[in-house]
């Protein structure tokens, strides 16, 4: 068994340092790129969103490789993602292709036992005992929290660095070198030695940076690729970005939905404007604009693939948000045929229009 699984953000690391942790022959696809997005793009629904097309665009690179075995995390509805692994499965089957898909669902939609069938499918081929198998499984959540952790201080301290550009070597260099270990423990360590070089920053309390916060569709949010890099577009502009939805995140999220503990916060915070729950992430953006505009931040870009309904919707609602807490929001749709021209264009006018309101404020000693 050769096991592959789709770029998520850094959802490779976590996966690496599992699958070294059990000795379990893996193949990482390439980071996602246009030939990934072609590839998917090529063999995908049209009407389709984004994530599915760079998902098939990784499966088929992972394919060529060797790979046999696709491990995909899953949704029991009502967002389509529920049903990506069906239709996925069909459309490499009719390209002739024989891989068996393992997905993840939650507990609360399939069962525990199911839950468990399916994990030990997915860890068969390790010869680690039983012990071993946890341990590997706790480094993987441990190096999680700590990557995006790293990530997210990055992101924010971006604005207030004393030396520019610092914060984003840092993310960089550490995400290129425990992706390069094949060690776990060495992995788990490095990610440590990071986490202090990133809170020993130098910084400039003085400075009064824009802050915007980072929301929409999960996956477009936390990928790159998808987003066109926009975090790190902001972290250039010595902005600093908050970002809730993680990885990290949604594990904690899909552990405390059995209890319907899940992000108390954010459903208390949408409860004005989006009191139910529509599938995907709708409901939780929502609750991080208001919670962004609460936290006095600058504004809020709200980032989903074109064809996302859940949040077609709080795009709708978003603009009402906007006028009664007097907080700026935009919202950019992205797709295969996305222009990194024109989106850069229309990120700057935005911030442009928060420096103009910033300026404004401390004129009149807002």
């Amino acid at each position: 068994m050769k096991v592959t699984f789709p770029h998520m953000g850094n959802i490779c690391i976590a996966a690496k340092i599992f699958f070294d942790g059990l000795g379990i022959e893996y193949i990482i696809p390439p980071i996602n790129n246009k030939t990934a997005l072609e590839l998917g793009t090529a063999c995908s629904p049209e009407e389709i969103c984004l994530p599915f097309k760079i998902m098939m665009g990784n499966y088929l690179q992972s394919i060529e490789a060797g790979a046999d075995t696709i491990l995909l995390v899953g949704s029991c509805g009502p967002c389509r993602f529920g049903e990506y692994c069906e239709l996925q499965m069909n459309i490499l089957k009719k390209m002739g292709y024989d891989v068996k898909f393992i997905v993840m669902d939650c507990p609360n939609g399939i069962g525990n036992k199911e839950l468990m069938r399916r994990i030990n499918s997915l860890v068969s081929g390790s010869t680690k005992n039983k012990g071993e198998k946890t341990i590997a499984a706790l480094r993987a959540l441990k190096a999680t929290n700590l990557i995006d952790k790293i990530e997210e201080k990055a992101h924010y301290l971006a604005g207030y660095e004393v030396n520019k550009g610092e914060c984003k070597k840092i993310l960089n260099t550490c995400k290129r070198d425990v992706f390069e270990t094949n060690d776990p423990v060495r992995a788990i360590r490095l990610l440590k030695e990071y986490k202090k070089k990133i809170d020993s920053v130098k910084i400039d309390k003085s400075k009064n940076p824009l802050k915007v916060a980072v929301i929409g569709e999960i996956y477009t949010v936390i990928d790159p690729f998808s987003n066109l890099n926009i975090e790190e577009k902001l972290m250039d502009y010595g902005v600093c970005s908050k970002r809730k939805l993680t990885p990290s995140w949604w594990v904690k999220d899909a552990a405390m939905k059995v209890l319907n503990a899940n992000s108390v916060d954010l459903r208390l915070a949408s409860k004005e404007y989006l009191p139910y729950y529509i599938g995907g992430h709708a409901r939780e953006c929502i609750g991080e604009a208001v919670m962004a505009h609460r936290s006095k931040l600058d504004g809020a870009i709200q980032i989903f693939p074109m064809g996302c309904m859940p949040e077609i919707i709080s795009k709708a609602i978003l603009p009402s948000i906007s006028k009664d807490k007097d907080f700026p929001i935009m919202s950019l749709v992205v797709d295969e045929m996305t222009g990194e021209g024109g989106y850069i264009t229309r990120i700057e006018a935005f911030l442009d229009l928060l420096e103009r309101r910033k300026g404004k404020n401390v004129l009149y000693g807002c």
